[in-house]
């Protein structure tokens, strides 16, 4: 299966290749503040199915750059979900909890009404009507939390500041699923898999198990890592942050379960393991 991935350095787009034979494009081959250049590349390679694990990430930049962010993670996946439809093939898009505006405690179902926050958020969803509107087989993987140890990440964070701080304060009531990138490359390459075979696609959620704040995630870290720091959890309003965050960004994932058979991981291992990577 020839896969060609929009990403090269990012979390999700290094664990790709860490796990297929993929063609991996950074900015230098396709650059997505333009547009018709990431549709031509598609036309170019020729694959058989594209993975878009590339994407304007700054959630507190985008508050001053939303034009931008806008064109990277909204008319740039819209242009490679069209390169897709036209050729024929699946396209797969990575997207966030930032869609949701984060309020109630229950995990967000796909159909649930969106009301993104920020400009982050906005663009996001921007990117998501763009790819079912231009038709074709796509599918849609609304994703949280993403650590890995590669790129910049929270864990990776917390583990740097930790080497000068014994104390921190962390936000603890903002509660997600912590995703491994690894899973979510895992997750990516069943469903190509499964669609080009014929399956179909849709809207889906995918985040790690269990469900924790922020502070409890850290304190989490420092155990695996050894390390004696103590996490004071304190309120989102403790910790002002240009753009706002979704306090509830829990996900309801059972539609993977039902429709490819993915479980949601369990995040505490890989975990262990990256902590284990990123301090050896």
């Amino acid at each position: 299966m020839k896969i060609l991935v929009f990403g090269k350095t990012g979390q999700v787009a290094t664990e790709l290749q860490a796990r297929a034979e993929v063609i991996a494009l950074g900015r230098d081959r396709a650059d997505l503040s333009d547009p018709a250049a990431c549709a031509r590349a598609i036309h170019a390679h020729a694959p058989e199915v594209v993975i878009n694990a590339a994407a304007y990430t700054a959630v507190d930049k985008a508050e001053t750059e939303e034009h931008r962010a806008t064109i990277i993670n909204g008319d740039a996946p819209g242009a490679m979900a069209q390169g897709c439809a036209t050729r024929g093939i699946p396209f797969l898009h990575v997207s966030t909890d930032y869609v949701f505006d984060g309020t109630g405690t229950a995990p967000w179902r796909p159909s649930d009404p969106v009301a993104p926050l920020g400009a982050y958020g906005r663009s996001k969803l921007a990117g998501e009507r763009a790819v079912t509107a231009a038709g074709g087989q796509w599918a849609i993987l609304r994703t949280s939390w993403v650590f890995s140890a590669h790129g910049s990440n929270f864990v990776k964070t917390m583990l740097r500041l930790s080497e000068t701080r014994d104390t921190l304060r962390v936000v603890d009531d903002q509660v997600g699923g912590p995703t491994p990138a690894g899973a979510i490359a895992e997750a990516l390459l069943t469903m190509a898999r499964a669609m080009v075979a014929g399956q179909g696609g849709g809207l889906y959620h995918f985040a790690g198990a269990p469900d924790t704040s922020w502070a409890r995630f850290a304190r989490e870290t420092f155990a695996h890592a050894g390390r004696n720091v103590t996490v004071t959890g304190i309120p989102t309003e403790d910790y002002p942050t240009p753009a706002d965050r979704p306090r509830n960004s829990r996900l309801d994932c059972r539609d993977m379960k039902t429709d490819f058979g993915i479980s949601r991981p369990d995040w505490k291992p890989a975990l262990a393991e990256i902590v284990k990577e990123v301090t050896a």
